[in-house]
């Protein structure tokens, strides 16, 4: 899942941003409100966590013109703790929610799934394929009623294919939602994270569910009666 993290704080920006990218997002960052307007024009996001303080313009003016472009990309807008105008300023600008600086990184997670979760192409709870079942709200997998072990980046993954069903993915695809999009397209990397998940699944190696396309790239081979959201 790709966000944008907007503050003019270099250290608390790389910090959180460190933060989130170990949680399984594709972060990319900026520190200024045009800045974050260029994001938005060239990339399609889950969310945007923008500090009502940044420079010019600042995250309330960016955040109206945001959705004066048409765009409902959810917004969670970080304010000063005694700030009250700044949130209903920024609430009023159209942004879905808001968290008071400093703030607990989890909470920050939790705001943060709460408002793409809101969304109206919105992650369903559970995503189930055979005996494979994807709890988005608990980000728990079990197969069989194991539970699967995962790291964040492995659960964005197969996520991100999961639900996706019968398309071909590429690797550009997958650099650019599921890692941060540094990484160069020729790259093994993904392939190490497919295999790593491939086996942690219990993978049918005739007939995985996370098929290699080759020369194109990967694909959800989940068959049509097995999959189902809930």
């Amino acid at each position: 899942m790709r966000i944008a993290f907007v503050e003019d704080d270099h250290q608390l920006r790389k910090s959180v941003s460190r933060g989130l990218e170990e949680a399984g997002y594709a972060v990319d960052q900026a520190g200024t409100g045009e800045q974050l307007l260029e994001l938005v024009a060239a990339h399609d996001y889950a969310a945007l966590i923008v500090d009502v303080l940044i420079p010019a313009p600042d995250g309330i003016t960016a955040c109206r013109t945001i959705r004066g472009l048409g765009n409902q990309v959810p917004i969670l807008m970080l304010t000063a703790l005694d700030a009250v105008e700044q949130r209903i300023a920024g609430l009023d600008a159209g942004a879905d929610d808001y968290l008071t600086k400093p703030f607990d990184f989890g909470e920050l997670l939790a705001r943060l799934r709460a408002i793409t979760r809101r969304k109206t192409e919105t992650v369903p709870e559970r995503i189930v394929v055979g005996d494979l079942v994807i709890d988005t709200a608990r980000h728990e997998v079990s197969r069989a009623g194991i539970a699967v072990a995962l790291t964040a980046r492995e659960y964005a993954l197969l996520l991100y294919m999961a639900q996706r069903p019968g398309r071909v993915i590429t690797r550009a695809d997958l650099l650019r939602e599921v890692w941060d999009g540094s990484s160069s397209t020729y790259s093994n990397i993904i392939d190490v994270y497919a295999a790593r998940l491939r086996k942690k699944l219990g993978d049918d190696e005739k007939h995985p569910l996370l098929a290699t396309v080759r020369g194109a790239g990967f694909m959800w081979n989940a068959p049509d009666d097995a999959a189902r959201v809930i």
